[in-house]
């Protein structure tokens, strides 16, 4: 009780506790779809629920529906809420009032009536046990040991031994269930500590996980300013590269084809270098065989006209054809050098690296020019950052802590004074015990006394001459009865004070209490003083007790279950369309100027034209036909006429002569195939390979100039609306992430914040210790006690009466029957 004293010292403490839950639903924001494009950032967690310890559901009590049934016909008036009310009003001073304490007894006339028949009980037993005893001392009321033998002695022995047998049997049952009920109210107080126990975890935690809640909710809030702030200071990367993602479609395929006409012109270059070579050396070698030829020949001529030599003068005609007087040229191959080295001079290589290095630089570029608007944006998000920290500044969670430390004190209580509860119960278990065993004392003295005499008792004997058996088994059924005297009062003194307390609990609290009534009865206006949910909270409707606990009882979260709605308008806590404008205004402000990307200027367009032009002008059939007539020569042939010659002469010399200018040719025709026709194959696989450049030339520059024109009109036209799109989706991005959370902080809020069951659930565990459990196991102890009690009236009648045909008498009574009859032996049997 001293706990529960503490518990409402708080003054107002359910004032507070609304209060703060009235505060609770100030902090949060947003959720909807991102942009496809946008890389995803921080989601929101799901609220993780507290896990609470499982509270056992009510057992049906032993004996509860007889005793239910019995307190319902004692007292079938409804809930007195009327009435209550008005005691609470004049806080129980009603003794002036007569109509109130008229209305009271009215109310309480069943339980009147039966404690006006406890109290008569208890009054009349000792007093008629006294003058019974009194009555017996001075020989009276069976106090003479004299008993009158009638025909119907046996007859009426008979009948008072079955309905003691009875009495006692219904007694016995009413005290095995005295014991049963005893023991279960023992188990219950025993388990009610620790129910109670763990339902003050269970309110301690639930008070404990709502600010953790809250927590999540800040935390998820000031996660999703940290994620947008992270993406301000990476915006040149983010951003950029969406800039760069636009701009690579047309700009990619221009570089690259410029990269490839850079490659064809080197490679062009290169061939040229090598034919002018080439043809240096190949007319070096040619003047020096024609040098040699024209030495031959002149030798020759020499020779065939010698008047020694025989038959040459018809060879004269041949020796014209002996001549090597070639050269090769190629037409406008200087003019094609030229127009090359005018193209290389332009470095094409260099203009694709700079629209590469131009391009590449636009995250930095980004970053440059947004810096002075991330830095206003920043700071605006730093005043969002400490307005949504600053929630639970608002947040009276000291409440929680108050509420939560008084908890702890009924707990810290509860500890301390178990070991006393446990004390107290014990004796009150020891108590019980007594009570049953007296009364099973007087049932065993009641059972021994009947089985005592159903062995000892021989009808045919004279009173005064029964057994010891016989009048021991009378000595047990009068001790039975003088015992019933002794305690019976006792014991209906007892029942009278559980049975007014007990009973009355039942009525006023735990049957209302389930059917609800009670609740409606605390809502009562000014039944608590200074506690109304419309004035603490400030709602427009009003709340009642029993519409918490029903919202409650469905695990409803205080968003609903408060009416919160009345007092917070959410929607308009989670707009985050206002933030939106102000950082909408910075990024208009800003402006993002990337560099002009020049991938070719005119002068090199009209170069790579020129170049075109100029490969088609070089006459690639006449250099083919040249090198083909310089590879047709063959000075062996003539060398072979001139040793023919020679075997015809007669002169030895000129044979000699002959001999040695043969071998001369074929010396020269040697030089030539060694160096003059691998130069050949040389020059003609150049213009083999300038054949073929030429061939393509035309389509390359063609498709290199149009994907140039295309990509850089693209991006004299589109870049400053690429900027705009980009910055836009950007800024709707990170925007996007602010409205996740506001669904997010929305649906956790309404839905899923203080789902308050374990209240409810702690309400209906305190309804089941105390009424399912230990109001049952008391009213069913009062109840069998109560039980015994009533029949120990009759089994007091039965047994005193039943003593006297069992007891040895001190005087005799003889019965003489004067009607003939004729006696047959038989067997002596018992008539029981």
């Amino acid at each position: 009780m001293g706990a529960c004293r503490s518990v409402w010292r708080l003054g107002g403490c359910a004032g507070v506790v609304l209060a703060w839950i009235g505060a609770l639903l100030l902090g949060s924001s947003l959720a909807l779809p991102l942009p496809a494009t946008c890389p995803k950032g921080v989601s929101p967690l799901n609220l993780i629920q507290t896990q609470y310890q499982s509270i056992p559901g009510a057992d049906a009590g032993f004996m509860s529906g007889v005793v239910q049934s019995f307190l319902h016909t004692v007292q079938p008036n409804p809930f007195p809420k009327d009435l209550l009310v008005k005691l609470v009003e004049k806080s129980g001073n009603i003794y002036n009032d007569k109509n109130t304490i008229k209305e009271v007894l009215l109310y309480e006339v069943g339980f009147l009536v039966c404690a006006a028949i406890g109290i008569v009980y208890i009054i009349l037993m000792p007093l008629v046990g006294f003058c019974l005893a009194c009555c017996r001392c001075c020989g009276h009321c069976g106090g003479r040991m004299y008993q009158e033998q009638t025909k119907a002695v046996h007859c009426h022995r008979r009948g008072l031994y079955w309905a003691t047998l009875l009495t006692t049997l219904v007694i016995l049952a009413g005290n095995i269930c005295m014991f049963f009920t005893n023991q279960l109210l023992k188990v219950s107080v025993e388990d009610s500590s620790v129910e109670i126990n763990n339902n003050l975890e269970n309110l301690q935690t639930y008070l404990t996980s709502v600010p953790k809640q809250i927590d999540s909710v800040l935390i998820e809030g000031n996660k999703t300013v940290d994620e947008v702030t992270r993406s301000l200071n990476d915006i040149g990367p983010l951003l950029g590269r969406e800039i760069q993602r636009s701009l690579e479609g047309p700009l990619n395929p221009a570089l690259k084809s410029v990269r490839e006409i850079a490659k064809v012109v080197n490679r062009t270059s290169v061939l040229l270098v090598g034919l002018n070579s080439t043809l240096t050396q190949l007319q070096s070698d040619v003047t020096v065989v024609q040098a040699n030829v024209s030495s031959v020949r002149d030798r020759i001529n020499s020779t065939l006209r010698d008047p020694d030599c025989h038959g040459c003068s018809a060879y004269q005609s041949e020796l014209e054809k002996l001549t090597f007087d070639t050269t090769i040229t190629i037409p406008s191959l200087n003019e094609l050098q030229w127009v090359v080295d005018d193209v290389t001079k332009a470095n094409l290589n260099s203009k694709v690296k700079e629209g590469e290095y131009l391009f590449a630089s636009i995250p930095q570029r980004v970053t440059n020019d947004t810096r002075d608007m991330v830095q206003n944006v920043k700071q605006q998000l730093e005043v969002i950052k400490r307005q949504i920290s600053s929630v639970k500044g608002y947040i009276p969670v000291s409440a929680l802590s108050n509420i939560s430390h008084t908890l702890g004190e009924a707990q810290r209580y509860i500890d301390m004074y178990s070991p006393q509860a446990e004390w107290v119960e014990m004796i009150r278990w020891g108590v019980g015990i007594i009570l049953s065993c007296v009364i099973l004392l007087v049932i065993v003295c009641n059972l021994l006394g009947l089985f005592l005499g159903l062995v000892g008792l021989s009808p045919q004997d004279d009173p005064t001459e029964r057994s010891s058996t016989a009048d021991c088994a009378g000595t047990f059924l009068m001790a039975g009865a003088g015992l019933s005297f002794l305690f019976s009062w006792l014991f209906m003194l007892v029942v009278f004070i559980l049975f007014i307390l007990g009973g009355n609990v039942y009525t006023l609290v735990c049957q209302p209490w389930r059917s609800g009534q009670l609740l409606q009865f605390v809502d009562t206006p000014g039944l608590i003083p200074r506690f109304h949910f419309r004035e603490i909270l400030g709602l427009k409707s009003n709340l009642s007790f029993i519409e918490v606990y029903n919202e409650c009882e469905q695990n409803r979260p205080l968003w609903t279950t408060l009416h919160l709605y009345e007092l917070i308008d959410l929607n308009d806590l989670l707009n985050v369309s206002k933030y939106k404008e102000e950082i909408q205004q910075h990024f208009d402000s800003n402006e993002i100027k990337l560099p002009t990307i020049t991938l070719l200027t005119p002068e090199t367009r009209k170069q790579l034209h020129s170049f075109s032009d100029m490969v088609h002008y070089v006459d690639i059939s006449s250099v083919t036909q040249q090198i083909n007539v310089i590879s047709s020569i063959n000075l062996t042939e003539i060398a072979g006429m001139l040793d023919q010659l020679a075997t015809v002469q007669i002169n030895t010399r000129v044979q000699y002569q002959l001999t040695q200018e043969a071998e001369g040719l074929r010396g020269i025709q040697s030089g030539i195939v060694t160096t003059i026709i691998p130069q050949l194959t040389q020059l003609n696989s150049n213009i083999f390979a300038l054949s073929v450049i030429a061939s393509e030339i035309n389509g390359t520059v063609g498709d290199v100039l149009n994907k140039v024109g295309t990509a850089q009109d693209f991006l004299n036209t589109n870049t400053t609306q690429i900027v705009k799109a980009a910055s836009r989706e950007f800024l709707d991005c990170q925007m996007g992430y602010f409205t996740m959370y506001a669904d997010w902080a929305n649906l956790t809020i309404t839905q899923q914040i203080g789902l308050c069951g374990p209240v409810a659930e702690a309400v209906d565990s305190a309804k089941v210790v105390v009424c399912s459990n230990m109001m049952e196991s008391l009213n069913a102890f009062w109840f069998s006690l109560g039980w015994c009690m009533i029949f120990l009236v009759p089994s007091i009648i039965f047994s005193i009466k039943l003593a006297k045909f069992y007891r040895r008498m001190k005087h005799s009574d003889v019965y003489e029957n004067h009607t003939a009859k004729n006696i047959l032996p038989r067997a002596q049997v018992k008539p029981y």
